[in-house]
């Protein structure tokens, strides 16, 4: 069973879609002990950093996800949820994450030099650039196109937890992992097939659905 980490700000009706067209068994869960037990979580997430830490920490999920995280459940986090896994964010001032991965969400800065500018948010589909194509959560993907909506990237200084990246003006960390959290920045419930085959590696692969 999939838990859906349901804490005000996520796109669940997309993901949980996603799911059945999967044919893979899935819960919601406001609160910590309706998720207890599942075989993975996923950690859905639109909107701004700051308000999304706030609302984990009213629904009481900043513990519950570290210890999930901490004794081997799978996690995954999509796009918002991605950037709550790292150590803090720029957005609207200076805000701690969940500290799970090393990094720091920054913002586009919209600019490419002092006569050039770009547009933020960074909106469309981009190629992916595969760097760790034998991860088991990139099993049958290639380097495809998928859908990105943010303003904020990871700016992260370890290789190793960078499974793929894009290219938008910066090189954007596009799908990250270690150990038993995976995470990408794009929504793969909007991606097309390179999208739902990623959720399938996630919860039929890696979880064992």
């Amino acid at each position: 069973m999939i838990g859906i980490i349901d804490y005000g700000m996520g796109n669940l009706f997309s993901v949980s879609k996603a799911l059945e067209r999967l044919d893979v068994p899935y819960t919601f869960g406001d609160r910590p002990e309706r998720l207890e037990g599942c075989d993975g979580l996923i950690l859905p997430g639109v909107g701004a950093f700051p308000d999304a830490m706030k609302a984990l920490a009213e629904h009481g999920f900043i513990q519950f996800i570290q210890a999930q995280v901490n004794k081997g459940t799978p996690v995954y986090g999509i796009c918002l949820g991605m950037q709550l896994l790292f150590e803090s964010s720029e957005e609207n001032g200076h805000t701690g994450g969940l500290g799970l991965l090393p990094g720091t969400i920054i913002r586009f800065s919209g600019k490419t030099g002092q006569q050039t500018s770009y547009k933020v948010p960074h909106m469309g589909w981009n190629r992916l650039q595969l760097h760790q194509p034998d991860q088991p959560l990139l099993e049958k993907i290639q380097e495809d196109h998928v859908y990105f909506v943010h303003s904020y990237y990871v700016e992260t200084d370890d290789p190793d937890i960078l499974f793929a990246t894009a290219d938008y003006h910066v090189n954007v960390p596009a799908i990250v992992g270690r150990g038993n959290l995976y995470a990408s920045q794009f929504h793969p419930e909007k991606s097309g097939a390179a999208g739902m085959q990623l959720l399938e590696n996630f919860c039929k692969r890696i979880v064992g659905e």
